[in-house]
């Protein structure tokens, strides 16, 4: 086992406690538009209600406690998915525990599941759900680390044409690559974007293209990843990144925009950045933008909605939103915070992710990972009690304003 994963397992897992310390420090300001004018149909929007959705919580619960297999998910972090064409939906996560759930109740006595500390870790999952049912775990993990003491995180992923017009669909996942480094980058330093491609309707993995070398970048907390959001808009894919600026103490990380024509999001050279004023060849901060590494973007009829963590003392805890008219920007807000059920004290809640296609009827189903906020004892604590480190969904529902 590579060094760099013991550490892992002895002080908790990765893209939970990256993010559980970018977005203490969340702060989103406004952006420019593309033209600067508002688009058609665009109206200022904000959180009207929002309640649990149990069946979700409830059905990754399920799947997460089922011992039939020992090499299924049994808890991971990193919550994207995309729906395929035949109505499956596809779950991707980050670093992932597979192995068997046991109880409860747990060796001290809890009433809560438990995970044996030698179940095993990967770096990536795969999950798939059939008629709001999940019923497998694709063989993990489904994206082989690039080199040793690196890895491959999963994040926004949609299907489209293999090629621009073919009638072929694939889906295309957007991966993290991250390097083991030293305090503060203990949970690896940004190394670069690629682009996996999925064959369909079998899932299996046809290649890996890197999109975006940050790797020469001498300042890593300057060194940009694409792709913890997407959304599409008139054949364009709209790609959203970050920064690691927080890892290096700075005051927040910074926002940033990519768009790619329909069909080539695997073709580095189709991809253009906003630097501020227009769509160039290198990404540039998004002027104004400061923000935690993981985010979502939903295009609700005709207006960009944001979901993030709140800034401040809130961030672990409470979930806010921005709207705008251009996937660019102006981000106006933050509007109206809630605060997610957590399963106990000392846990954090981050990385909120809206899920189009389970969504309609007014309403948005949005995911959101917990985990132990204390990297010391972390991954002991989430084998102690399964729950620590399970997507949960709610359902919001937004409402026009002035």
């Amino acid at each position: 086992m590579p060094a760099d994963t013991r550490a892992r397992q002895r002080t908790g897992t990765g893209l939970g406690l990256l993010l559980t310390l970018v977005l203490g420090a969340v702060l989103l300001t406004a952006l420019p538009d593309d033209d600067g004018r508002e688009g058609g149909g665009c109206a200022p929007r904000t959180v009207a209600a929002w309640t649990k959705d149990d069946r979700l919580t409830g059905e990754f619960a399920r799947y997460g406690d089922d011992a039939t297999r020992t090499d299924d998910w049994t808890g991971g972090d990193g919550t994207h998915s995309v729906r395929l064409p035949d109505g499956r939906v596809l779950w991707l996560f980050s670093d992932t525990y597979l192995g068997q759930v046991h109880g409860p109740p747990n060796p001290v006595g809890e009433s809560v599941a438990w995970r044996d500390t030698t179940a095993p870790l990967v770096r990536n999952s795969a999950v798939v759900m059939r008629g709001g049912r999940l019923e497998s775990t694709l063989p993990a993990p489904l994206f082989a680390d690039p080199a040793p003491n690196q890895w491959r995180w999963p994040v926004a992923a949609r299907v489209e044409p293999r090629s621009p017009g073919s009638s072929e669909k694939v889906v295309r996942v957007l991966l993290w690559v991250r390097t083991a480094g030293q305090s503060p980058w203990i949970y690896g330093v940004p190394t670069a974007t690629e682009v996996a491609t999925l064959s369909l309707p079998d899932l299996k993995v046809e290649s890996v293209v890197k999109v975006l070398d940050q790797s020469l970048v001498p300042d890593p907390s300057q060194r940009v990843l694409f792709g913890t959001t997407l959304v599409e808009k008139d054949g364009w894919t709209y790609v959203y990144g970050g920064d690691d600026g927080q890892a290096a103490s700075r005051p927040a990380s910074s926002a940033y925009v990519a768009r790619v024509p329909e069909g080539r999001l695997g073709e580095p050279a189709a991809w253009q950045y906003w630097n501020g004023s227009r769509w160039g060849a290198a990404p540039k901060p998004v002027r104004g933008a400061k923000v935690g590494s993981a985010f979502s973007v939903a295009r609700v009829d005709g207006t960009y909605v944001l979901f993030t963590m709140a800034a401040g003392a809130e961030g672990l805890t409470t979930v806010t939103s921005y709207w705008a008219c251009s996937p660019t920007g102006p981000w106006h807000g933050p509007t109206r915070h809630f605060s997610p059920s957590l399963p106990s004290a000392g846990v954090a809640a981050y990385n909120p992710q809206v899920h189009p296609e389970l969504s309609g009827d007014g309403r948005l189903v949005l995911s959101y990972d917990v985990n132990w906020l204390e990297t010391t004892g972390a991954s002991a604590s989430i084998n102690a009690d399964v729950t620590l480190y399970r997507p949960r969904f709610v359902t919001v529902r937004l409402a026009r304003t002035r």
